[in-house]
């Protein structure tokens, strides 16, 4: 599972060729022992949690970073190694 960003003690990732689960374009989001998985288009929990203030750091991560997350998609879907982006600062 490859880590595309770290920020503020949250790592996100993606995994590859990972639509059978959540079938929408989505991020794995881990913050200490909490994990949690947001789609990418809507910035929506769709399992799992992390602190309420983390999560909101994430949903505006996925909004500024919104075209970059859905080519990662892409490349990831295809088994290929998704780039990294710019964390929140």
């Amino acid at each position: 599972m490859p880590v595309i960003s770290m920020f503020y003690g949250i790592i996100v990732s993606m995994y590859f060729l990972d639509d059978r689960q959540h079938k929408s374009p989505h991020i794995h989001v881990r913050y200490q022992d909490d994990e949690a998985v947001y789609s990418i288009p809507e910035g929506e929990l769709l399992a799992g949690a992390i602190p309420p203030a983390k999560a909101r750091l994430v949903q505006a991560w996925i909004e500024i970073h919104h075209e970059d997350l859905m080519a990662d998609w892409t490349l990831a879907l295809g088994g290929q190694q998704p780039h990294k982006i710019e964390p929140l600062k």
